[in-house]
């Protein structure tokens, strides 16, 4: 969580650090803040609440320096206010740093430094390291940052600066993500490359376990924390600025929505090579001999990426016949899990820096497992350190809530099944047949949102004010109830559950009345009248039922409140289309209730601490 950005260089730093926290409030807005080092020293101002109040307050100031860090936070320690924001000072005020992560060991280091005579005025772990680099401090602030950092237990990105060693940033990280944008003779540090896209494409990433030091005039230094040095590699962000603008539209999230159609080409384009029944994955650097040595799958994930997997779970099962497992990845290390060199473990996330997701690969690997990443933010770390990876190529996802990530991650685990299916003679044709329809889907996901987008926004105001949804699927679309129920409980604060509809006799059944909103994937797949059996057992209690059901069925409209119609498509690829009604149900939904859409209470995008 939280969002990182530093600059020094030949421009006044105020401005880059506001634009850069706007571009990474995603990451948390509970609190933020900003320190400028200057003539005059360290300058900080924090504030609770989002980007926007700390901006209001620095109107008007001129606040002058070419040097300074900034933070937006999602709070792990420390209620939100004033004093619990970042940037955080050491006694003297001379040393300001900001950090995301989890400092596991702050209590005893605080009692040390309290007996050491320190004084504490917050009441996070992050205060501790501005005490400790303070007394470590010698001249040389990389020197003290180090020794620092060699008494800390947790995970930590931080970027800290001194009016005492002044002209440079000294940044590190072991399990959040920091990246330095070079641009021009000016160098600019932050969480994600949202926040440098704007002034440069090349960058570096930092590694576990590196320490930068950024120095005015655009030089850097990247060693360990042995202080031996590392050699890093400069490379491209492959996306344009503008993709992180709205474009017009009031939300990140609609926009991320509409965007689907194309998001869904990126994640198969060049990958399917329909006339020889087979699919390319460039990044999977492991052999057909490999491949076939593989005799189980685990899926690792959270979220709405965990709903993904369990499609992919439903795919690979039905057409490559191995045997797959999708676990949690916050449960998975501690439970002494069962893999060996014979399994691989995908782990999806879409920012490649999920901190259970993460950790869970690590466990995997240490135990000889093969590894495969799929994720979206190109040079992440899971991708980095995964055996094997397939890139989504859904561009830049700003809403906190998922949605293009989570549909171009069906894609690629289908890419995925038809590769493990192709190796154990599924047959080429039925494959051909799968991938000429999923050609189709992007232009259906167009469709349906252009034709049911003001259809939604209507049906919405009628649910708008429930306190409660219950969503109902089966077979590849059970997932999809999962999903669209979060969706809604996500940005729209709705307590929303999502159960296979015939496990609603099993407790759930027990809630519904005629004020209880019962949404159904209902379209005329394999288990379509167990679906319509379960709605009239909803019906009989008079629950009130929303159905998604394809456009072609004349029997469920006699047995609903409202219908939502999808094209047909395959079972396998019906959740790709299900889910964007819901997606719209929930944006509207949420819209309606005065939400922030794109930034839910308590929630930020990329969870980099366990």
């Amino acid at each position: 969580m939280c969002g990182i950005v530093g600059y020094i260089g030949s421009r006044q730093a105020k401005e880059i650090l506001l634009e850069g926290l706007k571009r990474l409030e995603y990451r948390g807005y509970d609190s933020a803040g900003i320190t400028i080092l200057n003539s005059k020293g360290l300058v900080t101002f924090r504030r609770p609440g989002k980007i926007a109040d700390l901006e209001k307050e620095l109107n008007g100031l001129s606040l002058s320096g070419t040097a300074g860090i900034a933070h937006t936070r999602w709070a792990t320690h420390g209620y939100p206010s004033t004093i619990n924001a970042h940037p955080h000072s050491d006694c003297t005020g001379e040393i300001a740093i900001v950090h995301n992560g989890i400092i596991e060991n702050f209590s005893a280091l605080k009692e040390k430094l309290i007996k050491l005579g320190h004084r504490f005025t917050s009441d996070t772990d992050t205060e501790v390291l501005a005490h400790l680099i303070e007394e470590h401090f010698e001249g040389n602030l990389e020197t003290a940052v180090r020794e620092a950092l060699r008494k800390v237990e947790g995970t930590y990105g931080i970027a800290v600066i001194s009016s005492r060693d002044p002209d440079k940033i000294v940044a590190a990280r072991l399990g959040s993500p920091l990246v330095i944008g070079l641009a021009n003779g000016d160098l600019i540090l932050a969480s994600d490359c949202s926040a440098i896209a704007l002034h440069t494409k090349q960058v570096i990433y930092l590694d576990d376990g590196e320490m930068a030091v950024l120095k005015r005039g655009g030089s850097y230094t990247t060693t360990d924390l042995d202080n031996t040095a590392v050699t890093k590699e400069i490379e491209e962000i492959s996306w344009d600025s503008k993709e992180i603008e709205k474009g017009g539209f009031n939300h990140f999230m609609m926009k991320e929505i509409f965007e689907q159609p194309e998001s869904l080409q990126n994640a198969m384009r060049g990958r399917l090579l329909i006339e020889d029944g087979n699919v390319k994955v460039g990044g999977l650097n492991l052999t057909e001999e490999e491949l076939l040595k593989i005799n189980r799958i685990v899926i690792i994930a959270c979220g709405t990426s965990w709903h993904a997997a369990l499609i992919g779970e439903y795919m690979l099962e039905e057409i490559a016949r191995i045997p797959v497992e999708v676990e949690y990845a916050s449960e998975f290390r501690y439970r002494n899990p069962i893999v060996d060199k014979n399994t691989l473990v995908v782990v999806i996330s879409q920012s490649g820096e999920t901190a259970d997701t993460l950790a869970a690969m690590r466990e995997a690997k240490a135990r000889g497992a093969r590894i495969m990443g799929i994720c979206n933010v190109v040079g992440s770390t899971i991708p980095r350190e995964a055996n094997a990876g397939i890139y989504l190529h859904a561009g830049p996802e700003i809403g906190v809530a998922s949605t293009k990530a989570f549909t171009g991650q069906i894609v690629v685990l289908l890419i995925l099944t038809l590769l493990f299916g192709r190796l154990r003679g599924f047959p080429a044709e039925d494959a051909r047949k799968i991938m000429r329809e999923l050609l189709k889907i992007p232009g259906l996901v167009r469709d349906t949102l252009e034709r049911k987008n003001d259809e939604i926004r209507e049906l919405a105001q009628q649910y708008y004010k429930s306190s409660n949804f219950l969503y109902l699927g089966r077979g590849y679309n059970f997932p999809v109830a999962l999903e669209g129920a979060l969706k809604l409980k996500e940005i729209s604060y709705i307590h929303a559950e999502g159960y296979p509809a015939a496990e609603m006799k099993h407790g759930p059944i027990a809630l519904i009345d005629e004020n209880m909103p019962v949404v159904v994937v209902a379209i005329k797949d394999s288990v379509y009248n167990k679906v319509l059996s379960n709605i009239e057992e909803v019906k009989v209690r008079r629950g009130r039922l929303i159905a998604v059901a394809n456009e072609d069925d004349d029997q469920i409209g006699r047995l609903v409140d409202h219908i939502i119609t999808v094209p047909k498509t395959l079972d396998i690829l019906s959740p790709i289309v299900t889910i964007t009604p819901l997606q719209l149900l929930a944006y509207h939904i949420a819209v309606l209730r005065g939400c922030d859409v794109d930034k839910p209470r308590n929630l930020a995008k990329s969870v980099t601490v366990e």
